[in-house]
């Protein structure tokens, strides 16, 4: 057997105190510069309103801009919007005019969605909690505290960056 002289790289536990403590605070900066540069939300579960927007439509309509109805011809445009849900909308923001046939256009469909986020979760609208947003989108005012949009928030999520 041969004898390991002073200049072997051998395991770190013989690496000086000083040496260790540096390389791991190296690693974790490189972790976190990455997992900053991929997206992550700018607070715990909070995102811009353009990503959750974004990561709804996707859900909704695969990203496509003129989708065909959906719920049996019951939703319209690129975020599936109900008549009810753009109703409601109109109540609280009459200013946005239109029709309902106008949420299929994604710029109108976006300002009722922000008009109804305002009206029913005021707070997580102007947070980014893309949780409470999605599944109020999916499930109506109380949609945050329905078991039902469980699933659909569990989607969105994944859209999200």
């Amino acid at each position: 057997m041969t004898r390991r002289g002073k200049g072997h790289r051998g395991s770190w536990r013989r690496w000086p105190r000083h040496r260790v403590i540096a390389t791991l605070v190296g690693a974790l900066a490189v972790a976190l510069l990455f997992a900053w540069t991929r997206g992550t939300p700018t607070a715990a579960g909070t995102w811009t309103r353009d990503e959750i927007l974004a990561a709804i439509r996707f859900v909704e309509s695969g990203g496509r801009e003129f989708p065909p109805d959906g719920d049996g011809g019951r939703a319209i445009g690129p975020y599936q919007i109900h008549r009810i849900y753009w109703l409601d909308a109109i109540q609280t923001q009459p200013q946005l005019g239109g029709d309902y046939q106008h949420c299929r256009q994604r710029d109108y469909a976006e300002r009722v969605i922000a008009a109804y986020m305002t009206r029913w979760v005021p707070k997580a609208w102007a947070a980014g909690d893309a949780e409470v947003i999605a599944r109020t989108h999916n499930g109506g005012p109380t949609g945050r505290n329905k078991r039902a949009t469980d699933r659909y928030w569990q989607r969105v999520r994944r859209a999200l960056p």
